[in-house]
């Protein structure tokens, strides 16, 4: 492409988000520059590692509802691409049975009519072998739910958009945008212009709208993604159909805890903390903490005896977390041809093929396909309104 070229649109951030709005674009023929700071591959953000879970067990009934067409989504690019990319495991829900919780997400399941199955302690072990359920907790499988291959899934849709004439630019980082009609981004490599522009840069995402006069609500933490050894090889292994769990909160913490069959390391499962310590994105390897490895030690020594309560491997991730922990999908309330995809926290990469429509859509002045009003930016500003 020429330095004159005008694109439809940029998207700035390769991670799931912004891969999976680029391909969205590119299926609707549109010009589309997807950019990326850093080399790809990388992991220096939130989309890297080898798995996520995908679930429809949540507290709000509108993310059970837009997965419906997520998974129709990700079964789509899996046929276009001829790759794998989501298995199969079923997930463990385990929580206190009178805490509100834990009840909202059963009827979230109910209501959706996902295939489930309740657990009593009296056939708990008989299905679910080396996991000691706490006193006073019920537990719940959702059957269709499962694990996406996250680096697998990312390098797909960016394979698809370039198959379907897009361009990518990595190492390119942005240092200046300049809002308009046309908007114009300056990065490390090159000028770029486009009729609008998709900002999914994740944990970099105020530091560019500080070009354009807003900053949102974001909080930037790491997480310790750790891994545990079995003591028997194979004892939680996904060949041996051990699912995916969430521990919604136990005597240890109220945050959840969440494990992955071993799977992704030989012999190692997958156990993690929800939740991290605040960081600079370009520092994070500076943030030291490690509190929650010592909740996941306790948890892990007493409800998970099979596993060696010491993490044989830690790696890390970053989490921008918004402060209700639902997404922000919306434009920006000065330039309505710039779309900001922001604030996952820590629950996004599933969602990946849906909010890459919206974003998409949004981007494209189209009506988007679901009800975005728990997405607004607004609904910062009517908050603190409401406090004052």
């Amino acid at each position: 492409m020429s330095a004159d070229t005008v694109y439809d649109c940029i998207v700035i951030g390769a991670g799931v988000q912004g891969s999976f709005t680029a391909y969205h674009l590119a299926k609707k023929n549109k010009k589309t520059l997807l950019l990326e700071q850093f080399v790809l591959p990388h992991s220096r953000g939130s989309s890297h590692g080898q798995t996520r879970v995908i679930r429809k067990a949540y507290d709000q009934e509108f993310y059970a509802h837009m997965l419906d067409e997520c998974y129709k989504l990700w079964a789509q690019i899996e046929k276009e691409a001829g790759v794998r990319l989501y298995r199969q495991t079923g997930l463990l829900v385990m929580g206190p049975e009178n805490s509100r919780y834990y009840e909202l997400v059963k009827n979230t399941l109910q209501k959706n009519k996902v295939p489930m199955v309740a657990l009593t302690r009296e056939n708990f072990s008989k299905h679910i072998p080396l996991v000691n359920l706490d006193e006073g907790h019920g537990a719940v499988v959702e059957i269709p739910a499962g694990i996406l291959y996250a680096d697998r899934a990312v390098k797909t849709a960016q394979g698809q958009f370039q198959k379907l004439g897009g361009v990518i630019r990595d190492n390119a980082m942005v240092t200046d945008i300049k809002p308009g009609p046309l908007v114009t981004v300056v990065t490390s490599s090159g000028v770029y212009r486009a009729k609008s522009l998709v900002i999914t840069a994740g944990p970099w995402t105020n530091r560019l709208l500080a070009h354009t006069g807003l900053e949102l609500p974001l909080e930037v933490e790491k997480i310790n993604v750790c891994y545990w050894k079995e003591k028997v090889p194979g004892s939680y292994n996904i060949k041996n159909r051990f699912p995916c769990f969430i521990q919604t909160e136990c005597q240890d913490t109220k945050e959840h805890i969440y494990g992955l069959p071993s799977n992704e390391y030989p012999g190692l499962m997958k156990v993690c903390f929800h939740a991290g310590f605040e960081t600079d994105p370009d520092h994070r390897d500076k943030q030291k903490n490690t509190s929650d490895i010592d909740i996941l030690q306790r948890y892990i020594a007493r409800c998970f005896p099979g596993l060696d309560p010491q993490p044989a491997v830690v790696e890390s991730c970053l989490y921008t977390l918004t402060p209700d922990r639902n997404f922000v999908l919306d434009h920006h309330p000065a330039y309505s041809n710039i779309v900001i995809g922001a604030g996952f926290s820590g629950h996004g990469f599933k969602f990946g093929p849906i909010i890459g429509k919206l974003l998409s859509e949004l981007s494209l002045g189209e009506v988007p396909s679901y009800d975005l009003s728990p997405f607004k930016i607004r609904r910062f500003h009517e908050k603190t309104k409401s406090a004052l």
